[in-house]
């Protein structure tokens, strides 16, 4: 159900996020809250932008917020029907003309090779930033010729191809240039000596192209992807402007999604050392131990919640009874209430940006990461958005998974609110 039907693929493709919802649960969404061009849609945990390119399709204005820079590039580029397929073709092929030419004087081919000549220094990242890569992520040939790419598409930067160039790499970068897997944890699987990059690449922009002939008479229905903390979503979007919610928001559980996404990152420049990584986990609700920092506070949203009190205290007991003493791990009941008290913050926010009979719906799922203590996050997170003056319409089953830790059934459900108007006191 989390496949991408090969009609849906267009622009949805061009960079997916390995846990994005389908797009066909946006659409079946937005028919249900008779969503048109009249009105205008958020999604404030918008990820790589499923939910903005599929309301774009649809005629539906849209917005979204992402605070991880790659995925909101992806978001944003998807978007973005509007430079000419064939001027975006052939500016790429300069580029790729100009990335083989410097490989092939040092004698490096874009196929693959046994071997780069003995001779030839292989450019490499510097220490303090190839430290935030996972060990093996990227084999050093490979990583050479995205570097000569990425020195090509710099020197031949145009603002109207850019993102969509760069994009191009982020798409190549995990599994076909990179060694990664995705199960859906991210991990490294087999490590390959070398791959083929420029070629990967040009594939993959002139793919954008082609799909950009039939999308580009849609190009004018509004879509953006800005930079924001879900938490505080009334900072960047204007009071009861928004009049629907279709979103994923992560869950709580031990997935770090900033390193779903670090190869990307790293290599695109978004992030560089250990500092932008946690300017960056620092706009994220909290919702795994390596994203907890000493002076945070959201628990304090969900203060005196008796049954997130007693999931964090069962999460505590069951730590000490089976004598886990990680740092982590000891984290493990504080993370659950940051997340909570973090989902109820943004709960709060988004209120003054909906208008008055907003419908929204959460894709959520039950978690058990925490040594098997079960968090039905859909029913918490109802409660939450009741107490904060939403009123809850259902809690809908979009599909199970069994958990081989508990042996039991989790559920991953779409929870669906109206916003009548007013908060609660």
């Amino acid at each position: 159900m989390n496949a991408l039907l090969s009609q849906d693929a267009p622009a949805h493709d061009w960079y997916r996020f390995v846990l994005s919802f389908p797009p066909h649960l946006v659409r079946d969404y937005t028919h249900r809250f008779g969503l048109d061009g009249k009105q205008r849609l958020l999604d404030p945990f918008c990820g790589t932008g499923t939910t903005l390119v599929e309301a774009k399709k649809l005629g539906i204005p849209s917005v979204g917020l992402e605070a991880v820079g790659v995925s909101r590039l992806a978001a944003s580029t998807k978007v973005d029907w509007s430079p000419d397929p064939d001027s975006l073709a052939a500016h790429a092929g300069l580029i790729a003309e100009k990335a083989l030419a410097i490989l092939a004087a040092d004698g490096i081919s874009d196929e693959p090779m046994q071997d780069p000549p003995s001779e030839v220094p292989l450019r490499s990242l510097p220490a303090q930033t190839a430290k935030l890569l996972l060990k093996n992520s990227i084999s050093p040939l490979p990583l050479h010729k995205v570097l000569v790419l990425k020195e090509a598409l710099e020197g031949e930067h145009d603002a109207r191809f850019a993102a969509h160039e760069k994009l191009a790499l982020a798409r190549v970068l995990p599994t076909d240039v990179g060694n990664l897997r995705f199960g859906p944890e991210v991990g490294v699987g087999r490590v390959k000596q070398d791959a083929s990059v420029v070629s990967r690449w040009m594939a993959c922009v002139l793919s954008m192209a082609d799909d950009i002939r039939h999308l580009g008479p849609s190009d004018s229905t509004p879509a953006c992807a800005i930079e924001g903390d879900a938490r505080e979503v009334g900072r960047y979007i204007e009071p009861k402007s928004v009049d629907a919610v279709i979103t994923s928001p992560p869950y709580p559980n031990e997935k770090d999604y900033s390193r779903t996404v670090r190869l990307e990152s790293v290599l695109l420049g978004y992030i560089s050392e250990r500092s932008d990584l946690q300017a960056m986990k620092k706009e994220l609700v909290r919702s795994n131990t390596r994203g907890v920092y000493r002076n945070d506070n959201d628990d304090e949203w969900v203060s005196g919640d008796a049954e997130v009190e007693r999931i964090a205290a069962s999460i505590e007991a069951r730590r000490i009874e089976l004598g886990k003493e990680s740092g982590f791990e000891r984290m493990y009941h504080r993370v659950t209430k940051l997340y909570f008290g973090g989902m109820a913050r943004h709960f709060a926010s988004l209120g003054k940006v909906l208008r008055p009979g907003a419908r929204l719906a959460y894709v959520v799922g039950d978690q058990a990461s925490y040594l098997r203590v079960m968090i039905r996050t859909g029913q918490l997170l109802a409660e939450i958005a009741e107490r904060s003056g939403y009123e809850v319409e259902a809690i809908d089953l979009f599909r199970t998974r069994h958990a081989t830790a508990t042996n039991e059934q989790l559920r991953e459900e779409v929870l669906v609110l109206r916003w009548p108007g007013t908060a609660k006191a």
